[in-house]
């Protein structure tokens, strides 16, 4: 019974210590006091066509600071923002860091394996039931950063993505979406799995989400949702003209498998394509990625569907480019793919994807999930 009541104190303790640590009041008070982006570039003028987008290129660090954490990150909105920005995207796992909140989890996890670990000391667990532990400190810390720092440059926030309950209670990666005035517009669970993301105990995301800027439509799926040449479909036809990819892979780089997902994507559905890359060593794992804006191949200077890219895949940066949305729409409706698209084709095999196509969803996102 006295070691149950130990356990139990140590418990209530060490989540009260959470608690405290993630005051979302210190974290608005510290972004709040914090210099703006002085010194600015100009934006496109309202109304252009023309919208400045921002790639952040973060390196994944183990921060049990609340305040560290924030200024990490407002650092490099305000990169961006000092560009003339007024789309930010922050990486997959821009959250995962916090998991340094738990004291030692470093010597934990040291060998990579980290479901290997928690295992060895907590049996049957997974690391889903870590996060799962530690969420309401990680959620607070996550939200209050994003929307303040949001908030601040008056910019429009992709949030990277952070592994946290979602309204049924399951342990999902999910990706939140911010105004220019702080307020979260809504959020995109990853869809698509790597081996170790299921392993882990994590449950996919069953919806693909619109956001809508006075600019156009945009979209944030997450990382290996890119591999997957329906998802950029389903959302193109649901009038998407941004997709922001955030991801974090651990892998060696390779420049062709770094592009796998998020070129192929933006030639076939043409659409422009933000992608933020997560890198550096954590917990035993090699991230590695180049953040990058790409368009159509049509659509830029250089005829290789590049606009602009980070000059590294391990180092941090901030890559930022202008997007001239109504020549994206001029070139869809002169030379767009829907010209030699067979629609019957996939009506007859995906009924419940393509039976709208054709019909523009004009009611604007979170009003259901049909094409077009």
């Amino acid at each position: 019974m006295t070691g149950r009541w130990v356990a139990a104190v140590r418990e209530k303790a060490f989540t009260g210590l959470l608690w405290w640590n993630s005051r979302p009041s210190a974290i608005r008070r510290l972004i709040h006091r914090a210099r703006g982006a002085a010194g600015a570039a100009p934006r496109p003028a309202t109304g252009s066509g023309l919208v400045r987008v921002a790639a952040v290129q973060m390196r994944l660090e183990l921060t049990g600071s609340a305040e560290q954490y924030a200024r990490k990150i407002m650092h490099l909105a305000r990169r961006a923002a000092e560009q003339g920005a007024e789309l930010i995207a922050f990486p997959e796992d821009a959250a995962t860091g916090l998991i340094g909140f738990i004291p030692g989890i470093e010597k934990l996890a040291a060998g990579g394996d980290l479901q290997g670990a928690v295992r060895e000391v907590a049996g049957d667990a997974k690391v889903a039931d870590v996060f799962r532990f530690i969420s309401p400190a990680v959620r607070r810390v996550y939200e209050a950063t994003f929307s303040a720092v949001a908030r601040k440059f008056g910019v429009y926030l992709v949030a990277g993505s952070a592994i946290l309950p979602n309204s049924r209670g399951e342990m999902v990666n999910v990706t939140h979406v911010y105004g220019p005035d702080g307020r979260k517009l809504g959020e995109q669970e990853k869809c698509h799995f790597i081996p170790m993301e299921v392993e882990w105990g994590l449950q996919p995301g069953t919806d693909l989400e619109l956001f809508a800027a006075p600019w156009g439509r945009f979209a944030a799926p997450v990382c290996m949702d890119a591999t997957y040449f329906e998802t950029f479909r389903i959302l193109s036809q649901r009038g998407a003209e941004v997709v922001v990819i955030p991801s974090a892979n651990p892998e060696e780089y390779n420049q062709w498998k770094a592009l796998r997902g998020i070129w192929p994507r933006v030639q076939e559905s043409q659409v422009y394509g933000i992608h933020s890359c997560m890198v550096g060593p954590f917990m035993g794992l090699a991230l590695t990625g180049r953040s990058g804006i790409f368009a159509p191949m049509e659509l830029t200077p250089a005829g290789d569907g590049i606009l602009a890219q980070a000059e590294s895949f391990d180092q941090e940066d901030v890559v930022v480019a202008d997007l001239n949305l109504e020549e994206l729409r001029r070139f869809r409706r002169e030379q767009g793919v829907q010209r030699g698209f067979n629609l019957a084709l996939y009506q007859r095999y995906l009924p419940g994807i393509y039976d709208q196509a054709g019909t523009r969803d004009r009611r604007g996102p979170g009003h259901g999930h049909g094409c077009c």
